[in-house]
């Protein structure tokens, strides 16, 4: 996750860099998806959710172990997913039993059913903060996501948040097909109160997999971060609405930064903000980062969904993620064995190699280089000479010779 507004603050305020990110030790963000049911049925879901009931997803008793293994490990920051999370369900005996123990206690949903009495147990539970996905205006969204109506639901959850004091936040996952749309969303936060808006580059996992013709063309990406810096800048500088703006699932959005701010302020400060992106290393899944899913399987990020570390049902989530599991191992090293335009890039310490998994699902390498990354090759310190050609891959996607190579 790049957090532009954060780092737009070091150009009005510069700080020290406190600390850099290392392998040992850390404690990950967990995103826990408690079950793969959702009323909604969104053309880019990376967990294929559906309005049934899925066999197999954690007893109310593992659901309860996996937090308290999680409090005595130190998970500092805890994000509850789906599906749609709200219907798990205990998500409330979930929730509760967690705030206690987490810095951080977040809900990633759709909104739909944030009102009445489930909006008041999110404000008494005192989440610190709640995503809610829409795709568009209008319907866009209810086109991406499914189901009519669905934009007035999910907006209506926003209303029931603000109404609350609850910190509030629109999640819009970008495509070709609304792009467009990302200066009404922008508008929609200023106008409705929203505190942080975040886009999401589309990921090749679940029916997102599938539906990747969707993503974004390379220039819609670029337009798009235009439009997001202006309004991290105008929000930073006091010149206009403070939205706090993060971007996540692709790292090519901090050189893009960068690149930006090299254009309008001194060495000094362009040195502080480099130092700083340095600290925070860029992708980190597998060490920053870690996904349980509904049926208790742990994974690198929410994203690698086919690569299982192991399952809580078996063995605690801290074990899991202290052993010596490879792929890991690898993931965390730095800098990561990567190939192609990846490898040759000379801001591999900012954006750590962006998301492997969209490499895996092209090429069948997870250190192939990143298809999304959307900078030239003299962006990233390349000659055009040097770029490799990825070819799709066509043999057995998750051969270990392919994974751990």
């Amino acid at each position: 996750m790049f957090r532009m507004s954060e780092y737009m603050h070091q150009l009005v305020d510069p700080t020290p860099v406190r600390t850099r990110r290392g392998s040992g030790g850390v404690k990950p963000v967990v995103i826990w998806n408690l079950t793969r049911r959702c009323n909604l049925k969104c053309r880019h879901c990376y967990t294929v959710s559906a309005d049934v009931h899925f066999p197999g997803e954690l007893t109310h008793e593992q659901a309860m172990a996996n937090v308290k293994d999680m409090e005595e490990f130190g998970v500092f920051a805890l994000i509850l997913s789906g599906g749609e999370p709200l219907d798990r369900f205990d998500f409330f005996d979930i929730a509760r039993a967690a705030r206690p123990f987490t810095r951080m206690l977040a809900l990633s949903t759709n909104g739909t059913k944030i009102h009445g009495e489930n909006a008041d147990k999110i404000e008494e539970i005192g989440f610190d903060y709640v995503g809610i996905s829409i795709d568009g205006i209008g319907k866009t969204n209810d086109w991406f996501r499914g189901v009519d109506g669905a934009f007035d639901d999910a907006v209506r959850g926003v209303r029931e948040c603000k109404k609350r004091g609850i910190k509030v936040g629109l999640r819009f996952t970008l495509t070709k097909d609304n792009a467009e749309h990302l200066p009404g969303l922008l508008k929609l936060c200023e106008d409705e109160g929203v505190d942080k808006f975040y886009l999401s580059h589309l990921v090749y996992a679940g029916r997102g997999d599938k539906n990747r013709g969707e993503d974004a063309m390379h220039s819609h990406t670029r337009a798009a971060l235009d439009m997001l810096i202006d309004h991290a800048w105008a929000g930073a500088s006091g010149t206009g609405y403070p939205l706090d703006i993060v971007t996540g699932n692709n790292d090519a959005d901090a050189v893009y930064m960068m690149q930006w701010a090299r254009a309008h302020f001194d060495d000094d400060k362009l040195e502080n903000l480099r130092d700083h992106l340095e600290a925070w290393g860029g992708n980190s899944s597998g060490l920053g980062v870690a996904n349980i899913d509904p049926q208790g399987k742990v994974h690198p990020d929410t994203y690698w969904s086919d690569y299982t570390v192991g399952s809580i049902k078996d063995t605690p989530f801290s074990t899991l993620w202290t052993g010596d599991d490879p792929m890991l191992a690898q993931l965390r090293t730095r800098p990561r064995p990567l190939k192609g335009r990846c490898g040759a890039c000379a801001h591999q310490s900012i954006c750590g190699g962006n998301t492997r998994i969209r490499a895996l699902q092209l090429t069948g390498d997870p250190w192939a280089e990143d298809p999304a990354c959307y900078l030239s090759n003299s962006e990233i310190g390349i000659e055009d000479t040097e770029r490799l050609t990825v070819t799709p891959f066509r043999g057995k996607r998750h051969d270990p010779a392919h994974r751990f190579t």
